[in-house]
């Protein structure tokens, strides 16, 4: 796991992804934070939340540029981009009748780069519409490729799914208390309090004690608005059973593990630690005048065998 980023390079990190979203340049956008190229390429590869907002910012912009380009002066040269056919090209596409044939293509069609560029952004932003706005495209060329193109379906659907992990990731990992995404007001002097009233000040006071002072109750258990209390009461206890329910499966996992690894159970005792056998070395000293025991003779229980004989 990397290391933590700490809150000057959150903030750092934080200006390089604006830049990213105007301008749409890597370099120009780590010069203008004043670092370098290499370091926000290490801090990518080590950090997947700073990775995903970093493809995010890009599709961003890409989708600014090419929504500006078909209002601005520039529309009349968008067949001209990569993203679109000349006219010309071949492709093979499917006839009424099912059967594939190979066509020149019609210009300011959709070309593979423009797929590519779709399925990138999707990656990075589980957004369909932001996709395609990053492609230059609309969102019904995108369905109408899927609907007709099984490969696409299928690339669309994987990149849908790499685009929901990576945001999950992120999410979880802006969770930390180390990500510094959220505490930019806890490093500045707080702004002075409003003119009130004595009585005003301890009526603030008594609505606040339960959530700053004391243990205030979770949203998810709190009564819902028109909920009845049986209803309340009821879902409670089936949160509490569910609660239940996991802990003893996640006990259960454990056991599995241990008893997989040889180890023993929670539950179960420790084998007891025997002593090695070699140290009964003799006749018990409970009888000082018995002979001292001859090796090649076998001992019960500290006894000759042929004296229990001779006693029986």
């Amino acid at each position: 796991m990397a290391k933590p980023l700490t809150r000057t390079q959150a903030l750092q990190n934080r200006a390089f992804l604006k830049a990213l979203r105007r301008t749409g340049n890597i370099r120009l956008a780590a010069r203008e934070t004043g670092l370098k190229y290499g370091t926000v390429q290490h801090r990518r590869s080590a950090h997947p939340a700073f990775a995903q907002a970093w493809d995010a910012a890009l599709a961003f912009a890409q989708a600014r540029f090419h929504e500006t380009g078909r209002h601005g002066p520039s529309a009349s040269k968008q067949a001209a981009t990569p993203h679109r056919t000349s006219g010309g090209e071949p492709v093979v596409v499917r006839r009424n009748d099912g059967k594939l044939q190979m066509r020149a293509a019609q210009p300011g069609k959709l070309t593979r780069e423009c797929e590519q560029a779709f399925l990138a952004a999707l990656s990075a932003t589980a957004n369909v519409r932001l996709s395609a706005g990053a492609a230059g495209a609309s969102v019904a060329a995108f369905y109408r490729r899927r609907r007709q193109n099984p490969a696409f379906a299928r690339e669309m659907r994987l990149a849908l799914q790499t685009g929901y992990e990576r945001l999950e990731m992120a999410l979880l990992e802006g969770w930390s208390p180390a990500s510094h995404q959220d505490d930019a007001w806890r490093h500045n002097a707080p702004p002075p309090i409003p003119p009130m009233t004595a009585n005003q000040a301890l009526q603030l006071l008594y609505l606040h004690q339960k959530e700053a002072r004391l243990l205030a109750e979770p949203d998810h258990i709190k009564r819902r608005k028109g909920e009845s209390r049986e209803a309340h009461s009821f879902r409670l206890s089936a949160m509490y059973e569910a609660r239940l329910q996991r802990d003893r499966e996640a006990f259960e996992l454990a056991e599995a593990a241990r008893r997989a690894r040889g180890e023993p159970g929670y539950w179960s005792e420790a084998p007891p630690v025997l002593p090695d056998l070699a140290q009964v070395t003799g006749w018990s000293k409970a009888d000082a005048g018995k002979a001292a025991h001859h090796e090649g003779v076998a001992l019960f229980g500290g006894w000759r065998v042929g004296d229990l004989e001779g006693e029986g």
